[in-house]
């Protein structure tokens, strides 16, 4: 069954060589292998594609989520701001905003930013 399988989240990009800019100089992921049409890059213990498209950018909900150690994901924030990250910020019930973070209850936490395509990537505790 599929439940038995790693799934690997695919990003489409307009610009591939744009992307990779974004991807390995801001977010600091290496590359893991480079498929035809695009590239592969290991993330924690899964992967995540990165491939062109003239579909870039069209899906307005978040594509891709990173959890990180609750200890870890103030620092995180402050690396992906470095890297001139820009978080977005909207309302949802339950969501309480402080300084482009969401705070969910029992100490979970989330942020959401965009790629340069318009792909909306997660960064979350851990849960």
């Amino acid at each position: 069954m599929l439940g038995d399988h790693t799934p690997v989240p695919t990003l489409a990009v307009k610009d591939l060589a744009r992307a990779r800019e974004f991807y390995e100089g801001v977010l600091g992921l290496v590359p893991d292998g480079e498929p035809p049409e695009g590239v592969m890059y290991r993330t924690g213990s899964s992967r995540l594609f990165v491939y062109p498209s003239a579909f870039a950018g069209t899906n307005k909900a978040t594509a891709v989520s990173f959890q990180v150690p609750a200890e870890a994901f103030a620092a995180e924030v402050e690396a992906l701001r470095a890297g001139g990250i820009e978080f977005q910020t909207f309302e949802a019930p339950g969501l309480t905003w402080s300084d482009g973070v969401a705070s969910m209850g029992d100490g979970l936490l989330s942020a959401w930013f965009a790629d340069p395509d318009g792909n909306i990537l997660n960064l979350e505790t851990a849960g």
